[in-house]
């Protein structure tokens, strides 16, 4: 007796986005599995994209079907199976192997055979393309907005996302604090912990209702946003929506976060010339290189380069010794020298 899980998904966990799509699936479903008389031992509800694989429910009930625990799937189309090579291949990989013996959908026929196997493949590689033609869409679309100078994401402080006109808009609740907030850092005589306290008093907090951390507030005193620019791709543009801080307040909020920021120091083991090129014989591991000053009783010191295996790998004893540049250096020459080209 053929037994069925009935799989059911919608694309985003959002409880207020697609929430009929699963209802309207699971009623259709039920009636299809009672019309055609389907044993259903389970019903499964996903709510995940499947353009990329890693769907939890999806993979469970692969585990399931492999063990035995049912031999069938009932779903509403194909792409609700899958929208990505890798599961459209375990279903009919499953097929195959004789672990699913049916597919049952209410928009699209499907039969065990070689031929329906095939309209299978063509029904997932649709369901791809669809979704690789829809993000490439939605590139075009964000970039052609970023060419009218509309940011294409959610508003910084102080702004709100406009539904309906699709533009950003200042929040006038807020943008009188954030403005304050600049012009006190530019002051020079305030802290990121001294403008976090000051938005807490005003009313704005994170998500979670906390305080702004620390890195939120460099975030916010370093964007361009709020002189009329956005940064998208790495690159700045000028866009149409309101500034609300001059020029002037802005480069000397950044000339103080420049002067305050953490200094980066070298690190006492910089990167040798080998890294990354050569790898341990004994384990395969990578090697990696560091600094040794010797001092002599006389006074005087000398520096040396030493080489060895980093010895990541557990799995191995690795008790391959250190090696200094120099004797490093002369044994790579001379296996160099075996595949020199002449001058003629």
């Amino acid at each position: 007796m053929q037994k069925f899980f009935l799989y059911a998904r919608k694309s985003t966990d959002v409880e207020d986005k697609q929430v009929l799509s699963i209802e309207a699936q699971i009623a259709e479903l039920r009636t299809f599995a009672k019309n055609e008389e389907l044993n259903i031992i389970e019903e499964l509800i996903e709510k995940q994209s499947a353009k990329i694989p890693g769907r939890p429910i999806f993979n469970a009930m692969i585990s399931r079907i492999e063990k035995g625990e049912a031999n069938g799937i009932i779903s509403w189309h194909p792409d609700r199976l899958a929208r990505n090579s890798v599961d459209g291949g375990k279903i009919i990989y499953l097929l195959d192997c004789g672990h699913i013996c049916a597919l049952k959908f209410p928009q699209f026929w499907f039969e065990p055979t070689p031929q329906g196997k095939f309209m299978l493949g063509i029904a997932f590689g649709q369901s791809k393309y669809y979704v690789d033609n829809l993000s490439e869409n939605t590139k075009r679309g964000l970039r052609q907005k970023v060419r009218r100078g509309e940011y294409p994401g959610l508003a910084p402080l102080g702004y709100l996302n406009d539904l309906r006109s699709k533009n950003i808009v200042i929040d006038r609740k807020k943008i009188i604090s954030v403005k304050q907030a600049f012009e006190l850092y530019a002051k020079g005589d305030s802290r990121l912990e001294d403008i976090s306290n000051f938005l807490t008093q005003c009313g704005i907090f994170s998500r979670n209702g906390k305080p702004l951390k620390r890195d939120r507030i460099s975030f916010i005193l370093s964007n361009p946003f709020y002189v009329g620019f956005f940064r998208y791709g790495k690159e700045l543009y000028e866009g149409k929506h309101q500034p609300i801080i001059s020029k002037k307040i802005f480069d000397q909020a950044q000339d103080i976060l420049k002067q305050r920021g953490r200094s980066h120091h070298k690190t006492k083991n910089e990167p040798q010339a080998f890294c990354g090129m050569l790898k341990c014989d004994t384990c395969g591991m990578g090697i990696t290189g560091e600094y040794r000053i010797k001092t002599q009783k006389n006074g005087n010191t000398h520096n040396y380069t030493y080489y060895h295996c980093t010895k990541k790998n557990k799995s191995v004893s690795c008790d391959e010794s250190c090696i200094r540049q120099e004797n490093l250096d002369e044994q790579t020459s001379s296996l160099l020298q075996k595949f020199s080209l002449s001058e003629i």
